[in-house]
């Protein structure tokens, strides 16, 4: 059979790069060639978890057509946020958790989106649905996976079936998921050796918003504080980053893991940053706004910014 990819989005985080490595397993065990790749290299919280599960980096490809005709997509689906000759290849799977936009092909492809807190939850079901055992391996980096996109359990994203993988994975991979999952998700929030470039670019997607492109970054820490001395340092850097990529919008969500309230920074056009006071109802103070609670891009971020650009 023909080999296909399998990859995440742009920026990966472990779910990109564990469920891309976890449905390859799947789609290989249903008589399919794939290869799990990645769009970049992983992260630091993704590191720890290959480690921890005894996993290589899926290696990093720049693009598809060279290698492949045809590709499989997980945790995510807008082109913009895929690999860069996407339109040069044939999608043939999608599974992912987020909305579905400016997504075309020209031949019916299986397509799975469900509202749930990580990717990795519905390749779960998947596995269980097709009678596919999970290795132990594969059982931790799905874990990895809905520890890292439901904060522990603990995102607004989170479902009843997200706890129960969550429960199922951890008793395969033989780990007390409380315990690593915190081990986890500190691993990825050293920010001290990044530079703003690297820490606004690291887990960062764009969107199309009723014309405008808005840029949403977000970095993990677990002293706010801490990082929002380096406020002035950020925004110069998202200021450059805009102008060089034509964002009308920048936005930096730093998030506190520990308690889940998040600092947000924003750059932009003065409508951009006017549409951006609607969809929080509040005012940038000096383009920094405190949103207690917001942890979740895809839910808490995305939808009230998309309304608020109509």
């Amino acid at each position: 059979m023909e080999k296909e990819l399998v990859f995440g989005h742009q920026s990966p985080d472990t779910d990109a790069i564990g469920t891309a490595i976890a449905f390859s397993y799947l789609q290989n065990k249903l008589g399919y060639n794939t290869e799990p790749v990645a769009l970049a290299k992983p992260n630091d919280e993704t590191a720890y978890a290959l480690k921890k599960f005894g996993f290589k980096a899926p290696r990093v490809i720049k693009t598809a057509s060279n290698e492949v005709n045809a590709v499989m997509l997980v945790d995510h689906n807008e082109p913009q946020q895929s690999v860069s000759d996407i339109d040069k290849v044939r999608v043939t799977h999608v599974v992912d958790h987020h909305r579905i936009m400016n997504f075309n092909t020209t031949d019916p492809i299986y397509y799975r989106a469900e509202p749930m807190g990580c990717t990795s939850t519905i390749v779960w079901k998947m596995y269980h649905e097709n009678g596919i055992e999970i290795p132990q391996n594969i059982a931790g980096i799905m874990l990895s996976a809905i520890i890292s996109d439901t904060l522990l359990l603990k995102s607004p994203t989170t479902t009843d079936y997200d706890h129960k993988a969550v429960k199922s994975l951890a008793k395969i991979a033989g780990v007390d998921y409380e315990d690593y999952g915190l081990k986890e998700l500190k691993a990825g929030t050293n920010i001290d050796n990044k530079t703003e470039d690297q820490l606004i670019s690291g887990d960062a997607k764009s969107f199309k918003l009723s014309g405008n492109q808005v840029r949403v970054a977000q970095v993990n820490v677990v002293d706010l504080p801490d990082a929002m001395k380096r406020k002035d340092a950020f925004l110069k850097a998202m200021d450059k980053s805009a102008k060089e990529n034509n964002y009308d919008l920048f936005m930096l969500l730093i998030t506190n893991i520990l308690d889940s309230d998040s600092d947000a920074l924003v750059v932009g056009s003065d409508s951009a940053k006017a549409a951006f006071e609607k969809a929080f109802g509040k005012k940038l103070d000096n383009s920094e706004i405190k949103l207690p609670g917001v942890v979740s891009r895809k839910k808490q971020v995305v939808p009230p910014l998309t309304e608020a650009f109509k």
